[in-house]
C-alpha cells in the first residue's frame, strides 16, 4: 500500500510541476509579447536599453526557475502529506536539520549575490561617460519638455548664439550616443524612453546624467513617470532618430530664424495676431519676439510659474504639440522627396508617403485617432483639450481668440517649418 501511495504521490507531484511550468511559460510569453505595447521595457532599440535587457533576462530566468521549483514543492508537499482518513502516521519532522537550514540560507544568498554583481556592472556601464557623445539638457516643464543642445561642447546650454533650444520632440542622429542632463523647471519630473534606456528624474536645481542611443531611424515614445500635477498623464515625450545626413539638415534648419510669411498672406495676419496677443509674452519665435521674451519687465514671469513656454520658431517641423499628445501633422519621413512630402501634407497616398497607416501607435500617424485633433481646437480653448491650471500660471490659458484670429494663427504656425 505504501508503495502505491508513494507512486501516486510522485505522479501527482510530476503533474503539478508540469502544470506550474506551463502556467509560468504562458505568463512569460505574454510578458515578452510586445505587439501593441509602445512603452514596453522589453523591446530594446538601442545599446543602453539592450544593456538593461541583458540584466533583466537572466534575472527573469532565475526568478522563473525559482517560482516553478518553490510552487511545485509547495503543491507537492500539500498533496503528498495531506491528511488521509486511513492514516494516523505523523510525517517526519525536519526541525533542527542543520544541513537543510544551511542550504536554504546559502542558496538564496548566492542567488542574490549573482544578481547584485550583474546589477552593479550594468549600472556602471550605464553611468560611464562617452568622450564623443552629443550633449543635450532635457528640462521638464508643466507639462511638456524643453531641449537645449550644447552644440559647441562648452558645457553651457543657454547660449542662443551657439546652442539650439527647442521643445516637445528630441531629435537625434541614429546610432549616436547622446548624453542627456535632466533637470526640472518647476517640480520633479522623470524622463523615460523605454526603448532607448531606463528612466531618470528631472529635479529642479539638479542636473542628472543619463544616456540614450537609437540603433535605427524611427520614433520612440515615452511618458513622464513622476507625478507632477494635473496633466502628469498627458506629459508624454518623443525621440525622433534620423540618419546622420538628415539630422545635419534638420539641425541647420533649426538654427535659422523663423520663416517670414509673405506680405498680405493669411500667415502674415497670423504673425500680427501672435505679436499682439499674449502668445508673444510666453512663447518665443526667434527673430520675431526675442527682446520681448528676454525683457524681465515684459510680464512673462508673472504670467507663468515656470517662466517659460515652448519655443515655436520651427513649430511645423514637429509632428506633435501640447506635450506630444496631439498631432499637428505627420512629420516628413526620412528620405522623403519634396513631392512625397507635399503628398503627405495633402493627405494623399498616406501609406506610401507617410509610413504605415496601420501603425496606430506611431505619433503623427493619420490612423491614430489623435491625428484628427485640430490645432484650431487647441487655440480655441486649450483648457478643454488638456487638464491645466492656467489661472495659476500652469499651462496655456484660453486667450479668447476669434475664429478669424485662430485661422490666421494656424496659418502662421503651419508656416514655421
Amino acid at each position: 500500500m505504501k508503495g502505491k501511495h508513494r507512486l501516486r504521490s510522485l505522479f501527482g507531484g510530476f503533474v503539478v510541476l508540469v502544470i506550474t511550468a506551463l502556467v509560468v511559460s504562458q505568463v512569460w510569453a505574454s510578458i515578452f509579447d510586445n505587439d501593441g505595447k509602445p512603452l514596453t521595457t522589453l523591446s530594446p532599440r538601442g545599446q543602453y536599453a539592450q544593456t538593461i535587457q541583458n540584466l533583466v533576462s537572466p534575472v527573469f530566468i532565475i526568478a522563473g526557475v525559482i517560482l516553478v521549483l518553490v510552487m511545485g514543492a509547495v503543491l507537492y508537499i500539500a498533496f503528498r502529506f495531506r491528511e488521509r482518513p486511513d492514516e494516523d502516521e505523523i510525517p517526519a519532522q525536519l526541525h533542527g536539520n542543520t544541513v537543510l537550514e544551511i542550504g536554504w540560507t546559502l542558496a538564496p544568498a548566492a542567488i542574490l549575490l549573482v544578481v547584485a554583481v550583474l546589477t552593479v556592472a550594468t549600472i556602471a556601464d550605464l553611468e560611464a561617460r562617452e568622450p564623443d557623445a552629443m550633449k543635450v539638457q532635457v528640462e521638464g516643464q508643466q507639462w511638456w519638455w524643453a531641449f537645449r543642445y550644447d552644440l559647441n561642447d562648452d558645457g553651457v546650454y543657454d547660449d542662443p548664439e551657439n546652442d539650439l533650444i527647442t521643445a516637445t520632440e528630441l531629435v537625434i542622429p541614429e546610432d549616436t550616443v547622446v548624453e542627456i542632463y535632466t533637470t526640472g523647471n518647476d517640480v520633479i519630473h522623470s524622463y523615460w524612453i523605454p526603448e532607448l534606456n531606463g528612466k531618470k528624474d528631472a529635479v529642479p536645481g539638479m542636473r542628472n546624467f543619463w544616456k540614450i542611443q537609437a540603433d535605427e531611424p524611427g520614433v520612440y515614445r515615452g511618458q513622464c513617470t513622476e507625478f507632477c500635477g494635473l496633466s502628469h498623464a498627458n506629459m508624454r515625450m518623443l525621440v525622433r532618430a534620423l540618419p546622420r545626413a538628415e539630422y545635419n539638415a534638420w539641425l541647420a534648419n533649426q538654427l535659422e530664424p523663423a520663416v517670414e510669411p509673405e506680405e498680405g498672406s493669411l500667415a502674415a495676419e497670423g504673425k500680427d495676431v501672435y505679436l499682439n496677443q499674449l502668445c508673444s509674452s510666453c512663447h518665443l519665435i526667434r527673430g520675431v519676439n526675442d527682446e520681448k521674451v528676454a525683457d524681465p519687465e515684459s510680464g512673462v514671469e508673472s504670467l507663468l510659474v515656470s517662466g517659460i513656454a515652448p519655443d515655436l520658431t520651427h513649430f511645423s517641423s514637429r509632428g506633435t504639440f501640447a506635450g506630444s499628445i496631439f498631432n499637428s501633422h505627420y512629420p516628413d519621413k526620412p528620405g522623403a522627396t519634396p513631392e512625397e512630402v507635399a503628398a503627405c501634407r495633402a493627405g494623399e497616398n498616406v501609406a506610401q508617403n507617410c509610413g504605415d497607416p496601420e501603425d496606430e501607435a506611431l505619433p503623427g500617424n493619420p490612423a491614430n485617432p489623435a491625428y484628427n485633433v485640430d490645432l484650431e481646437d487647441w487655440l480655441r480653448d486649450p483648457t478643454v483639450m488638456k487638464p491645466m491650471a492656467a489661472d495659476d500660471g500652469r499651462g496655456m490659458p484660453n486667450l479668447g481668440l476669434g475664429e478669424d484670429q485662430i485661422d490666421a494663427l494656424v496659418a502662421y504656425l503651419n508656416s514655421l517649418k
